[in-house]
């Protein structure tokens, strides 16, 4: 159903399932897959691929050109996975040419009132984006992520899968995978053991999990060393373990310890 007050560009192409309520706005170029909702007031700028199952609360601005200044008006793009939900106010941008010219969301996640995902964003699947979250240019997500409320995280920075930041955190350096930071400046504090618990990981998971998370938090040791330590002492044996060193050696930033 599409209510009579909805605005969508001739080129746009939306499932017959899909659902658009009063007032929205779809753009051009915009393909909507089946079962999705814009419930009302919703702005889809152009240029978006949207799965599907994907629900949007009102005065959600999705695929809107990004505030970034080198930005020309170049074509870039939006994808969005399937079954993601954006609650009030959610925006999330475009791309630019400087980086892939793509922003990309994968699917199952959740973003909460007011959540912010800027150009060129990387986002995994399962994540939960809290309330006043503000994700800068070029960041990555990994899978299973959680962002606290009114937290902000710099551009280029890089969050590895299942971990954790603290609400009203300052996320300037990259997140290990598992850990759980906060403050401003972030510090760890650990790992997202309850996290893991959720998921339904064996007591002896994470109980190594935790052993090979606490080398990142010895100071008396450089990250090569951090490394060396963990490719010596846990693998084969935990195959998790790779997923933390593999975020280890993919920072660009420092990683927070």
């Amino acid at each position: 159903m599409i209510h009579e007050t909805a605005l969508i560009h001739s080129s746009a192409q939306i499932h017959e399932s899909v659902s658009i309520g009063p007032f929205c706005v779809v753009g051009e170029s915009v393909s909507i897959g089946a079962n999705c909702e814009l419930k009302s007031h919703v702005v889809i700028g152009g240029f978006t691929r949207i799965g599907e199952g994907n629900r949007f609360f009102q005065f959600a601005s999705i695929g809107e050109v990004c505030q970034d200044l080198k930005y020309a008006g170049e074509e870039t793009w939006l994808e969005i996975g399937d079954n993601n939900t954006f609650r009030e106010s959610c925006s999330v941008h475009r791309g630019t040419v400087q980086d892939e010219a793509i922003t990309s969301i994968g699917s199952n996640n959740l973003f909460m009132v007011n959540a912010h995902v800027a150009h060129d964003c990387r986002i995994g699947s399962n994540c939960v984006i809290a309330n006043n979250v503000g994700l800068a240019g070029h960041c990555k997500l990994g899978d299973h992520v959680i962002v606290g409320g009114n937290s902000g995280v710099h551009q280029f920075t890089t969050i590895g899968s299942f971990a954790m930041v603290g609400g009203a955190s300052a996320i300037n350096k990259d997140v290990a995978a598992f850990a759980l930071v906060g403050g401003n400046p972030a510090k760890s504090y650990g790992v997202n053991s309850e996290g893991m618990r959720r998921k339904g990981w064996s007591d002896e998971t994470i109980k190594v999990l935790k052993k090979a998370s606490f080398l990142l938090r010895n100071k008396t040791l450089n990250t090569a060393d951090v490394l060396s330590q963990l490719k010596s002492d846990f693998l084969p044996g935990e195959p998790k373990v790779s997923l933390l060193i593999d975020s280890i050696e993919s920072s660009s930033r420092g990683i927070t310890r």
